[in-house]
């Protein structure tokens, strides 16, 4: 498969998977015998690697790292390393989940108390000392 049908197919420009190859996001993908790039399976299931753990947060400096020690399998054991990085990312995405779904609770209660928050200001019911501390609800909820 050439760049261009391989941007197409993860919804990449060409540029973004040069420069994925380029500073070593993914491995050097294979060539023709004009020098073209033609994505082999593995070169996609990289390419698609890298767009999904990039997307989730992943820094290019971790992929670079991961890709790159993927080429050293043949002269050293790289498998802990990499499955560190995995796990590291991993756990960096669960905390951003955990965020996430606080703030999304924070969303619903004030959507679901919002009607009632609005009538007390403007029943003039609602002074700053009356204020809900959101913050102290947060910290309940954890």
């Amino acid at each position: 498969m050439n760049i261009k049908k391989a941007a197409e197919l993860f919804d990449l420009t060409t540029d973004t998977l040069r420069y994925y190859e380029r500073v070593g996001v993914i491995p050097p993908v294979t060539r023709n015998e004009s020098g073209c790039r033609e994505y082999t399976t593995r070169d996609l299931n990289w390419v698609f690697l890298a767009k999904s753990l990039r997307s989730a947060g992943l820094s290019i400096e971790s992929l670079i790292e991961f890709a790159h020690l993927s080429q050293l399998r043949e002269t050293q054991n790289v498998e802990d390393a990499q499955k560190q990085i995995l796990a590291d990312q991993l756990e960096e995405l669960d905390a951003k989940m955990a965020e996430i779904k606080n703030v999304r609770e924070l969303l619903i209660y004030k959507i679901e108390t919002y009607d009632q928050h609005i009538a007390q200001f403007k029943e003039g019911n609602m002074t700053p000392d009356k204020i809900e501390k959101l913050w102290e609800r947060k910290s309940i909820n954890k």
